[in-house]
Order: structure tokens, then C-alpha cells, then sequence
């Protein structure tokens, strides 16, 4: 067990958001080698996404930003993100649909956008799109998993939402590969986040996102004050059968930090400390 969870480990991604902070604590706690993704609101727009990645990659980090399809305008927007992104030397980006209620534009969802960039030239080497373990409050299971389908000619791996039942988890990897969805996963899982903190960041975002993102997520928040709490460890101990199974095609984790980014990187050098690594 320990030699899989030690791999796992080793190959993880850090989602940050993009605060005034957010530069200065990745610089100060996060290694080179760990790749750190930025988020994008539907509040702010992706210019804060765009401007963090650039900054943290012209230090010496691999960054992929969040480019959601609803915070495009149109295709000279799309056209002049790609162009800033790869002077910035970026070549891996996430696509989600995103949550801008209504779009900014006419890209309403992701398989649009990553088809576009394919009639582009597939100005990045790496693309990135979601997966939903648990049911997604819009759309239905088969769903999810047929549009995974749909972009696996445009995209090269997935990025599974959160989800915090060990027994779903692993139903979900063995039904998306029956369904030869074969693209690397990259396994979502929250790192060891404080209930207190994750509400005061929520409060930060600003009035109205931070009520959007409590709707959205109201059931994380019952995980985190649950007796005992939310151990990350714990999850990845339940699950790890699944994960390191070679049919399972996880190719690392992808920790949600909620900006609590000093407290990832402690908790997974620990671990890793723990288990040898």
C-alpha cells in the first residue's frame, strides 16, 4: 500500500485560487516540481487566472489555468488567451464549462472551446477536462461520462471533482473505464483543510460567489464538521486499492488547497515522511 500511496504522492497537482496572496505563498511553500493550477471565477473573470499563471510560470513552475468556456466571449477572446498563455510558455490548460450563469459569451460549454482550439493547431500539448464521481446537481451520471467520451479526442486527461466515499470512488473509475474512457485521471481530493478556514476563504471570494460557491458545495462543509473531520489520508487509505490498480489509469492527485497552501505541502511531506517516501 505504501509504495502506491508514495507514487500518488509524488505526482500531485495544487489547485490555488487567485488572491493577493496566492504568488507569495506558493513561492514561499510550494517545491518546482509540484505543478500548481489556478482557478477562475465567474466573478472576477479570467484575467486574475491569467495573470498569476504568467507570474508563477515566469518563476519557474508548470501552471495550467483554468480557462472555463463561459468566461470566453468569443473566438478572438479564446484566440488571444491561447497567444498569452503560450508566450507565457504554458502548455497545459484546464477546460471546464464553469459556472458564469449566463455565459460571457457564445461557448456555453467545454467541448466547443476544445474543439476550437483543435482547429487551431492544439496550441497546448496538454488539456485537461472534468469528471464528476459524484452526481453532478444538473445532469444526469451517463451523462457526465458520454461527454468525457465526447472530448477524449481533444483533451488528454481528466480531473475528477471532489469526492469523499471511498465505495463511489472506485465505482466511478471502473464504470468510466468500462465506458473506454482510457485518458490519465488526475484524482481530486481535498487536501487537510480547516471548516473555519474554508469559510473565511469562502467569505473573501466576495458576496456573491461566495454564496454561489456554498450552494454549490454545501455538502463539503458537512463533511469537514463531521465527528472526527475530514482526513484526506483516511480517504486516500480507503481508496487506494482502486487507485493503484493499473486498469485504474490514476495518474497522480489533484488537491483542492483552498488556499490553505503552507498546510497542504506540511501535510503531504509528512505523509510521505510517514510512508517512507
Amino acid at each position: 500500500m505504501a509504495a502506491g500511496l508514495r507514487s500518488l504522492l509524488s505526482s500531485v497537482r495544487y489547485e490555488v485560487l487567485p488572491a493577493r496572496t496566492t504568488e507569495e505563498k506558493v513561492l514561499a511553500h510550494v517545491p518546482r516540481d509540484v505543478v500548481v493550477t489556478v482557478t477562475a471565477s465567474p466573478v472576477k473573470g479570467l484575467e486574475p487566472t491569467l495573470v498569476l499563471a504568467t507570474r508563477l510560470a515566469a518563476h519557474g513552475y508548470r501552471v495550467v489555468p483554468h480557462v472555463p468556456a463561459r468566461l470566453l466571449r468569443d473566438d478572438a477572446h479564446l484566440k488571444e488567451v491561447a497567444g498569452r498563455l503560450r508566450e507565457a510558455g504554458v502548455d497545459d490548460v484546464f477546460v471546464p464549462a464553469g459556472d458564469a450563469d449566463p455565459p460571457a459569451g457564445a461557448y456555453d460549454g467545454a467541448l466547443p472551446v476544445l474543439r476550437r482550439l483543435s482547429e487551431l493547431g492544439r496550441p497546448f500539448t496538454h488539456v485537461g477536462v472534468t469528471g464528476y464521481p459524484e452526481s453532478h446537481p444538473l445532469i444526469h451520471d451517463d451523462v457526465t461520462i458520454q461527454a468525457m467520451w465526447d472530448k477524449r479526442e481533444h483533451a488528454t486527461y481528466v480531473v475528477s471533482n471532489l469526492c469523499f466515499d471511498p465505495r463511489v470512488l472506485g465505482e466511478w473509475i471502473a464504470r468510466i473505464r468500462r465506458r473506454d474512457v482510457a485518458l490519465p485521471l488526475h484524482l481530486g481530493v481535498a487536501g487537510p483543510v480547516q471548516r473555519t478556514k474554508l469559510l473565511a476563504m469562502a467569505t473573501k471570494i466576495g458576496v456573491g460567489e461566495s454564496t454561489r460557491f456554498l450552494t454549490k458545495h454545501a455538502s463539503w462543509f458537512l463533511r469537514f464538521a463531521a465527528p472526527g473531520g475530514y482526513s484526506p489520508e483516511r480517504l486516500l487509505t480507503r481508496t487506494e486499492e482502486a487507485l493503484t490498480a493499473p486498469a485504474a489509469g490514476v495518474a497522480g492527485l489533484h488537491v483542492f488547497t483552498f488556499n490553505q497552501i503552507a498546510e497542504t505541502e506540511a501535510w503531504r511531506r509528512a505523509l510521505l515522511e510517514r510512508l517512507g517516501g
